[in-house]
């Protein structure tokens, strides 16, 4: 039978239902019932268990809804005559089954107006019966998926109202198919069956009883007993078909290392968990451990029990669980391992009172440090939830192994912690740093060179002074690198690259490093964003939109790319009477270098690393020596996140020293550079001269902004101010020269004038500051002169051109008019809040596109029109790597960015970013 699905539509009538059940799977379906407009008019579930109420009856409190609690519906084969008339007492037109473990008379079923759906977790009539889930997995079934069906009186068998269908493959569990499909999925139909009741389009199919199974339940031990005599794809089968709960079970006699322990007549339970077929080809050495019914004995070895099944098939059993008690089965016969002790900050101890009500809650007991989750009386269904509320209470993610593992409270705090930094290593990450209260809150960050996967002082001894502009303070002194820590970080990246984990995972898991890299910078983004703030003079809600929130954006985007990097196979000649086939791989470089710079510290460092990262590539990066914090507090990320040692370094250091060393360095292939076009020239010469390293550079721009008489020109003095005065005018594609039509040349400057005195300039961290200080001292005054000398050329300064007379780096944000084409401040770039404006007639549009490229930067442009052609034929015509159309500074992780002419080459973001850590390998096979 094929499945059957149906777009969801909102329902066009209210039903009143009853949701007879229990479990946080029911709840959920309630909620979502409700949100639909349903009024959900009774909950029938199980007794309490203890003092542990079923989380559809807590969730029907809270929603003031009835809720009746039975033992049983029925007593000697007969509905209890109370109970019946309870559940009438509702008057519901449906009844919905979630999940039920209770037997429903067929007077309850078949009594309300529409009478009653269940859902079941398998494509019916496949896998009827109590454990569908985990027969789909024993089974081999390479397709799951759920049925949503009309009650009758058999098992499993009434009419078809939807069904979906989802792969399952060889490696996943009863947990992997309920998390990804079968519990969210599963929740969606049940609201959709319900809404296609309401709207009269539910379909009654009937099931075919070709193809049909009914599967035993596998809730007595003895249908949990491996049969070892089965091939190796069927044991794999059956272990993590019972993966979750019960547990696969054999029994063998104790040994040690040395073998049986003669004389001893108690068998030893074991259960198995977390099967993976073996692909290695080569001898796993280890212990030996006999199971009765395997002619070969299984081999205790670092990655866990590995068993040969009398065909030869090798599986791995990654976990055991020993008389009741779990444990790695790499530590069979370990014994009397002492578990190390965590230090606990303060904000990890009121995790762990947080977890400890967690606890409670699901348990209905007073938790001690002891408490064992399972012996009091916790099931599968409770380890979803405390995973979740986990999730909730403290952006913890475990898995339901952690839980399984790790079933006393004490040590769930201490797996969780461990969690929470990072990974579960019990080595923490131990730097000198600052702490400091800011911006309504605590932030923390390193103030060493991290190199290798651990954070170190400099061999110089030399230190960066790191200020805050707002208010000239000092805020820190950082580590410098020099040219022999350069050397270590290179070449610990070149071991990383050639050697270690990050050269053996797979793509996809690449990505899901970089996934959850982006997960702690966004839990972290408030307190990026605040040292982004004090350390740039970014204003913080910029910053957190920005700065912080497209460099969350990028890594999500790249992480997305790591598996889909992928060559082709090319029709060349033949060699004939030889056939030829030819195929390219797309390969990392190997060792890159990234240097960038102070105006968006964190985002220029994700731009290019992301990408570098994505393509497999190993990294050293160098942030610039003004602002450098976030870029380590970015390093403290990434081995939370457990990125393996060696692969990102970052290096604080002087451009001279540190960069220069980056650019000689001869293990060096690839190098990166966001900056001036002068310092890109050294770096290019440099790259050149050493090894011939690939290079890609985001230069200098004076980006030219042409705006028609025929604008919308509201929008194009707002969008003119913004690309002028975006991030205090720090903006490498900040329009650099605007040219506007001479017809709305005076109102455009009347208006963009008045606008500007209204902008609110300060404290970057106050949330009503639109305008904050300048990065640093130096390039202040350079502002300051750039200014002075368009006064003494003869350009007219309408508003600004000085610093603010405060505290800080502060500069006004400054118009210029009247500026020739052979001024300086027409043609080189102030990378400030300057807006510098010229006058064109339309009349003579080949003259104005002349001057917008009379420039030896390209790097972004923009055009302001109605006409669609004009438009067009500007951005045809304008020599720049980027032009924006009735917008700008419109940038995106997936559109790529980088510039013509002096303005660099090379792409950072979106696709064409890959091709700049990638080499091509081409492959000619004859056969």
């Amino acid at each position: 039978m094929p499945p059957v699905a149906v777009p969801n539509e909102a329902p066009k009538k209210q039903l009143r239902v009853a949701i007879i059940g229990q479990s946080t799977f029911a709840a959920e379906v309630f909620k979502l019932l409700q949100k639909d407009g349903h009024e959900v008019v009774g909950v029938f579930t199980v007794l309490d268990k203890g003092n542990r109420e079923d989380p559809l009856a807590t969730i029907a409190t809270q929603y003031g809804k009835p809720v009746f609690k039975y033992k049983t519906w029925r007593v000697k084969g007969k509905v209890i005559p109370e109970v019946l008339e309870q559940y009438k007492s509702v008057n519901a037109d449906i009844n919905v089954l979630p999940f039920c473990s209770q037997f429903i008379p067929m007077e309850v079923i078949m009594y309300p107006k529409y009478q009653s759906i269940c859902y079941h977790p398998s494509i019916l009539p496949r896998h009827r019966g109590a454990s569908s889930i985990n027969w789909t997995l024993i089974e081999g079934d390479t397709t799951c998926g759920l049925s949503i069906f009309w009650a009758d009186d058999g098992l499993d068998t009434g009419p078809i109202l939807l069904q979906k269908s989802f792969p399952a493959t060889i490696d996943d569990t009863v947990d992997t198919l309920y998390n990804k499909y079968l519990y969210p999925e599963g929740i969606k139909a049940l609201a959709e069956s319900v809404n296609m009741v309401a709207n009269g389009t539910a379909p009654r199919i009937q099931q075919t009883e070709e193809g049909a199974t009914y599967d035993p339940a596998l809730f007595k031990p003895e249908t949990h007993q491996i049969d070892w005599s089965k091939g190796g794809i069927a044991l794999h089968n059956f272990i993590r078909g019972l993966d979750s709960s019960p547990g696969a079970t054999t029994f063998i006699k104790p040994q040690t290392k040395e073998g049986i322990v003669e004389g001893s007549e108690a068998d030893v339970e074991v259960k198995f968990f977390g099967s993976s077929l073996w692909q290695a080809e080569y001898e796993t050495e280890g212990d030996q451990l006999v199971i009765p019914g395997l002619d070969t004995p299984a081999v205790i070895h670092e990655a866990g029990l590995l068993i040969t099944a009398n065909d030869g098939v090798k599986l791995n059993v990654q976990r055991l669980k020993i008389n009741g008690k779990m444990i790695n089965a790499q530590n069979f016969f370990k014994s009397n391992e002492s578990k190390v002790s965590l230090e606990l900050t303060s904000e990890e101890k009121q995790f762990v009172e947080g977890a400890r009500d967690i606890w409670k809650a699901i348990l209905r007991i007073d938790i001690e440090d002891d408490t064992d989750f399972f012996a009091s009386g916790a099931g599968s269904m409770d380890v979803v939830r405390l995973v979740e509320e986990v999730k909730d209470l403290a952006q913890i993610e475990l898995q339901n192994e952690d839980i399984y593992m790790n079933t006393i409270f004490e040590e769930f705090c201490q797996i969780a912690v461990l969690k929470s930094r990072g990974g579960s290593d019990v080595k923490d990450i131990v730097y000198d740093g600052v702490e400091m209260e800011v911006n309504k809150m605590k932030i923390k960050f390193p103030t060493q060179l991290f190199i290798n996967g651990e954070f170190v002082d400099s061999d110089s001894g030399k230190l960066l002074t790191i200020v805050n502009p707002s208010d000239e303070s000092v805020i820190c002194k950082v580590q410098s690198a020099s040219v022999s820590d350069v050397d270590k970080a290179v070449k610990a990246a070149k071991v990383a690259f050639e050697e270690g984990e990050w050269s053996k995972i797979s793509a996809r898991e690449r990505g899901q490093l970089l996934f959850k890299l982006a997960d702690l910078m966004e839990q972290h983004k408030e307190e990026l964003a605040t040292i982004e703030s004090i350390d740039s003079g970014a204003v913080y809600t910029l910053a957190l939109k920005t700065h912080i929130g497209m460099s969350i954006e990028t890594w999500r985007y790249f992480a997305g790319w790591c598996d889909k990097i992928q060559g082709a196979t090319i029709p060349v000649n033949h060699a004939r009477p030889n056939r030829n086939l030819t195929l390219t791989k797309r390969e990392p470089i190997g060792v890159c270098a990234l240097i960038t710079p102070w105006n968006y510290p964190l985002m220029m460092l994700s731009w290019k690393m992301a990408a570098c990262l994505a393509a497999g590539n190993t990294v050293i990066m160098k942030p610039a020596a003004v602002c450098p914090l976030t870029a380590l507090k970015f390093a403290e990320l990434c081995a939370r996140a457990g990125i393996p040692r060696g692969v990102v370094n970052i290096l604080p250091g002087s451009g001279a020293l540190c960069g220069q060393a980056l650019a000689d360095h001869p293990l060096v292939r690839k190098l990166g550079f966001t900056g001036s076009t002068e310092i890109g020239q050294t770096i290019m010469k440099s790259c050149a001269v050493s090894n011939m390293k690939k290079v890609s550079l985001e230069l200098g721009g004076k980006s030219p902004l042409i705006i028609f008489e025929d604008c919308d020109l509201d929008k194009a003095v707002r969008n003119g101010m913004a690309a002028v005065f975006f991030n205090k005018g720090e903006n490498c594609i900040a329009a650099g020269r605007l040219f506007v039509e001479e017809r709305i040349h005076d109102e455009f400057v009347r208006r963009v004038v008045a606008e500007t005195k209204k902008m609110a300039i300060g404290d970057p961290l106050h949330r009503g500051t639109s305008h904050g200080p300048q990065n640093h001292k130096a390039h202040m005054d350079k502002l300051i002169e750039f200014c002075e000398r368009g006064v003494k050329e003869g350009a007219t300064l309408v508003y600004g051109g000085g610093r603010v007379d405060c505290k800080g780096f502060y500069f006004t944000p400054t118009v210029f008019t009247n500026v020739q084409d052979d001024m300086y401040i027409a043609k080189e770039e102030s990378f400030g809040p300057i807006m510098i404006i010229s006058k064109f007639s339309s009349k003579n549009i080949d003259d104005v596109i002349r001057r917008a490229n009379a420039t030896e930067y390209g790097l972004a442009s923009g055009v302001f029109t109605r006409d669609v052609s004009r438009a067009l034929a500007a951005a045809e015509r304008v020599d720049a790597g980027t032009v924006f159309i009735n917008t700008y500074n419109k940038t995106d992780v997936a559109a790529p960015f980088g510039g013509f002419k002096q303005s660099g080459f090379g792409k950072d973001l979106g696709q064409e970013a890959l091709n700049e850590y990638l080499k091509t390998k081409c492959i000619t096979i004859e056969y």
